[in-house]
């Protein structure tokens, strides 16, 4: 049996996600641009965003969690496919061996680990700063970190959005590790650290937020095109009162009669409440704006600029990541990968 039609949509402009890769590797210069994927590339949909990617020219791709790899390899070559949480268990090893998807290596225990199991190419981390997941600069001369076959040897910037001596700090400090290692490819750049230049760039860099429509720094701003649209149906009108409230705890006290509508969409939709009051929808370009407090499912939305609308109408959530960010202090990540499993 079909399901009704859902009252949520969310479509991913392949054009624009395909543009932005390419502009990305643009940008990297003499590196080639990969593509970090994991939380269900950022919430937008591996099976929609990973072939648009692949089929635009990236053969890299990146995942935090072993259990992320079978939807990927459903696209791409287990060989493409990094785990960045790298082999925590002898069971992680045996996957990635049965698999062909490949470790990213992030402790001397677990480089014991794979070269215990004979596991051959893996990537490895250096912590050059960050201080979250990697070796140490000072643990590389260990013979288990020498004893592996490193195809990518990356490290992670932790302030490239902003302007900092850290960035610099950093670049010198993963030239350095370099010296110390045999490896065949290097990488530093996430999307942010892309706009800090080529001399960051080395031979693969790593965007993520950008991909998906983020804009991490202002150089990035011409480049890159917004990817996720998304559109909420009206489940129902109705005709306020002056004096009548809306929603959880009465915030907002009709000063006149007005007509309002409300929306399929709330916080488990991704759409928190740190989006409600202020801020509006569109209908035709009119905004709407929102009335009361974010629900669990629902909001209510002014419908006076659009007093035509009826139930089942369609209205658009203003998803810009740049704008949409700064209007409700949410991360451009968080808009992305907190959108649930309810859009269709």
């Amino acid at each position: 049996m079909l399901s009704p039609e859902r009252s949520l949509r969310l479509r991913v402009d392949q054009e624009a996600l395909a543009h932005n890769w390419r502009g990305l590797d643009t940008l990297s210069g003499m590196a080639t641009a990969g593509a970090a994927v994991k939380a269900n590339c950022y919430g937008l949909g591996v099976d929609t965003c990973v072939p648009t990617l692949r089929d635009a020219g990236c053969e890299s791709f990146f995942v935090a969690h072993w259990s992320e790899v079978v939807a990927l390899a459903a696209h791409v070559a287990p060989r493409n496919i990094a785990v960045l949480h790298g082999p925590m268990h002898d069971d992680d090893v045996a996957y990635a061996k049965a698999s062909g998807a490949v470790p990213v290596i992030n402790s001397l225990a677990q480089a014991r680990r794979w070269n215990g199991a004979a596991g051959g190419a893996c990537h490895l981390m250096i912590d050059t700063g960050i201080n979250r997941l990697g070796v140490a600069p000072s643990e590389l001369s260990d013979p288990a970190v020498q004893a592996l076959n490193i195809d990518i040897v990356m490290s992670h910037l932790s302030s490239a959005d902003e302007e900092t001596a850290t960035n610099a700090k950093q670049l010198q400090s993963f030239r350095e590790c370099l010296r110390l290692i045999n490896f065949k490819r290097a990488s530093l750049c996430n999307s942010a650290g892309i706009a800090l230049g080529r001399d960051y760039a080395f031979d693969l860099t790593r965007p993520g937020i950008a991909l998906y429509g983020g804009v991490p720094r202002h150089e990035l701003r011409g480049t890159i095109r917004q990817v996720a649209h998304v559109e909420v149906a009206v489940i129902q009108t109705r005709m306020l009162n002056k004096g009548d409230t809306v929603g959880y705890n009465a915030q907002f006290v009709a000063p006149w009669p007005m007509p309002v509508g409300t929306v399929s969409l709330g916080y488990a939709d991704g759409f928190l409440r740190s989006r409600g009051a202020g801020n509006a929808l569109l209908h035709e370009g009119m905004m709407l704006p929102i009335l009361g407090k974010v629900s669990m499912d629902m909001i209510v939305v002014d419908l006076s600029a659009a007093p035509g609308i009826i139930e089942g109408d369609w209205l658009q959530v203003p998803f810009d990541l740049p704008n949409a960010a700064q209007q409700s202090s949410l991360s451009q990540y968080e808009l992305l990968t907190v959108l649930g499993s309810r859009w269709g």
